[in-house]
């Protein structure tokens, strides 16, 4: 990387789990957490954006420091960077702030160091750190992904060109992940893992064969989960209700949660978001698209130039 190169690295947000599909399935949906980087005599982080702006600054950012460790990894000592971060992902909703943050990290490093690493070699890290590859694994690849992390592997599938739409409900409320983990139960019985095994597995199949009513009844059907965080979130309900009488085949926690997210099929999503929006005026709803791109490094010289084109 040139000394006064400025580079862009653009990393989508997530939605994880799906309803059933717990640590192993997310989507990748067109908010984004861009990081404009140059080369610099030490770390520092810039934004716009108040609640950016209060985080930890220098080496201590949070990227700075997961881009630090990549590059430990390989043996590699990172220059430091100056970085303009602006993020449209709300932190500690379930749209994987954290995972498009670790993702960002690891792609400053690559750059940095010129790691030359693949797609997988960026799961990998991502999910060592993530503890699961749901979320990073739709940030670094886009679109739907399935994927399963154990004895240091990670194994994924990516699925695009889904026939859907997706309308998020964000409420003011956080939620943070380690204390909606902690509702969780330490295990479960033979009977209670088959049930929710098979529940997942069939929420897949009924995606891939366009079969919404299932997979929106599958969501519902989740045991891992949803059953245990849903007394968290009092709106719930209230939005699943909201959400079914105006279009969505389906409905779950994002990720964690609060955010709670709803599939419609394509053409259907304008009308449920604005339903919602008049229903749950105090709560930001969104109408999303998925992103099938993933994680992406530009030159900021050259869409400088292709935008002033295009305005030519």
């Amino acid at each position: 990387m040139a000394q006064n190169n400025r580079l862009l690295i653009k990393v989508p947000a997530s939605t994880a789990n799906l309803g059933p599909g717990f640590d192993s399935m997310g989507l990748a949906l067109n908010l984004y957490l861009t990081l404009e980087v140059e080369k610099s005599e030490r770390w520092e982080f810039y934004s716009s954006n108040q609640e950016l702006a209060e985080l930890p600054n220098g080496e201590q950012h949070f990227i700075a420091q997961v881009a630090l460790g990549a590059a430990n990894k390989y043996g590699k000592e990172l220059p430091p960077f100056r970085v303009q971060l602006e993020s449209e992902i709300p932190l500690a909703r379930g749209l994987g702030s954290s995972a498009s943050a670790i993702v960002a990290g690891i792609e400053l490093a690559n750059l940095g160091c010129g790691l030359n690493l693949t797609k997988e070699d960026k799961l990998l890290l991502a999910t060592e750190l993530e503890g699961h590859p749901d979320n990073v694994g739709a940030s670094i690849y886009g679109g739907l992904v399935v994927g399963c992390y154990q004895q240091n592997e990670v194994d994924m599938l990516t699925f695009t060109n889904l026939p859907i739409e997706v309308v998020v409900a964000i409420p003011n409320e956080t939620l943070l992940t380690k204390d909606s983990r902690g509702v969780l139960p330490d295990s479960f019985s033979r009977s209670e893992a088959i049930q929710a095994s098979s529940t997942a597995n069939l929420l897949v199949a009924a995606l891939l064969s366009e079969n919404w009513a299932l997979a929106g009844k599958m969501m519902e059907c989740d045991r891992f989960h949803q059953p245990y965080r849903r007394p968290l979130i009092p709106f719930y309900q209230d939005v699943e209700t909201a959400a079914k009488k105006n279009g969505a085949f389906g409905t779950a926690l994002s990720g964690a949660g609060p955010t709670v997210i709803c599939f419609t099929e394509q053409g259907k999503g304008k009308k449920l978001a604005q339903s919602l929006q008049q229903s749950f005026s105090e709560m930001a709803i969104k109408l999303l698209e998925i992103d099938y791109y993933g994680s992406i490094v530009e030159d900021c010289k050259e869409q400088y130039l292709l935008q002033r084109k295009k305005l030519v």
